[in-house]
């Protein structure tokens, strides 16, 4: 809008000569003036409507996408990290995580003789919402009972270092640190109390979404070197971080036969039945673009459950994260955002610029900016 405004009294003022010409040329001149100003307030009107349509879009994009939503954090507001059900998820709910499992059990237990007593890190990588931190718990709950001591902790994409710590001692020792004061205590305190801790313990220790290697480098200094056939695990998406680790697990998407397994299952829990005369192809198409994405697959369903096959016709179409009132569409909402957060600058521009077109659309290359 300044810029509207500079370029009107440029164009009406700039006009105007510095020395004054003889009194009828002047007259002409403002005149002639008369008519420029008249035709340059009708462009300038006209730019201005302009830009109110685009300021009427753009308040509607942000109504769309909920931009608000993501950009908000106010002190008082309650936030719910959406992962943290994953921790306490029976593992008979769990879908296509079994081979998965046991063969993680089997690198984090093999060995002969002194191979078998040195200290092993296993780092399970994959993109948000394969089920990460599910199939982590899972590998823990299998392991825990054949360590001295262990502990699982969540950490997230902007952890306190000294929380962590005091997650991990607290998870180590319970009794120990249930009514200790290290909340006092400064990050160098905590890692000699951790180390010291675990220094003749044979431990199982789960990082759970470690996102920088700076972190990972402070929490793999307590990993004490002891020879009692200690165990790390954590999970990442971030592939610097994974390739840290002495063995890296890549989680793969779910296969065709788990995904409809695990959709299934979904509505059996919510008590659905299935709908009459639904066409294969719908369902197919639903599942084709849940892509075996676990997070995605049950977001989708709970979604669906209950719907008339009127409207799950019209999903494949419409599948989004748009004004559903379904808390696992705000949870997947939410899961997804971190993805987005840890893209650079120059690649979130790029994906917003992107999202104006359609899905499958071709883009010419001439047509970006």
């Amino acid at each position: 809008m300044e810029d509207i405004i500079d370029k009107f009294l440029v164009r009406v003022e700039g006009a105007e000569p510095a020395i004054k010409p003889h009194k009828l040329k002047k007259l002409m001149k403002k005149m002639g003036n008369l008519f420029s100003k008249s035709k340059t307030r009708h462009e300038i009107c006209d730019e201005i409507k302009g830009i109110k349509v685009r300021v009427k879009e753009a308040a509607d994009r942000r109504d769309r996408y909920r931009v608000d939503d993501v950009v908000a954090n106010p002190v008082d507001a309650i936030t719910v990290d959406p992962r943290l059900v994953a921790l306490y998820k029976d593992q008979k709910e769990l879908v296509g995580i079994d081979d998965s499992l046991n063969e993680l059990t089997k690198i984090m237990s093999d060995g002969d003789g002194d191979a078998s007593k040195q200290l092993k890190i296993l780092s399970i990588f994959g993109f948000g919402g394969l089920g990460k931190t599910s199939l982590a718990k899972a590998l823990y709950d299998n392991l825990k009972a054949k360590f001295d001591c262990s502990a699982f902790v969540p950490v997230g994409r902007n952890p306190s270092l000294k929380k962590l710590l005091n997650d991990i001692l607290f998870g180590i020792d319970k009794l120990k640190h249930r009514d200790s004061t290290l909340s006092s205590w400064d990050e160098r305190q905590l890692i000699d109390e951790l180390r010291l801790l675990l220094e003749k313990e044979r431990y199982l220790i789960v990082i759970d979404d470690i996102w920088d290697k700076k972190t990972w480098k402070l929490v793999k200094t307590n990993f004490v070197c002891n020879n009692c056939g200690s165990r790390g695990i954590t999970t990442t998406r971030i592939l610097k971080v994974a390739t840290m680790a002495s063995e890296v697990y890549k989680l793969q998407p779910l296969s065709l036969d788990l995904s409809k397994n695990l959709f299934h299952r979904r509505l059996s829990c919510a008590a659905i039945e299935w709908p009459n005369h639904l066409p294969a192809e719908v369902y197919n198409k639903i599942l084709h673009k849940c892509g075996g994405v676990p997070l995605a697959i049950i977001t989708i369903a709970s979604l669906l459950a209950g719907k008339p096959v009127e409207f799950w016709s019209k999903v494949y179409t419409s599948i989004g994260f748009g004004h559903e009132e379904n808390e696992d569409m705000e949870n997947t909402r939410k899961i997804l955002l971190f993805s987005y957060y840890d893209l650079p600058c120059h690649l979130k521009t790029c994906l917003l610029y992107l999202s104006i077109y359609p899905e499958d659309h071709l883009i010419e290359k001439d047509s970006l900016i």
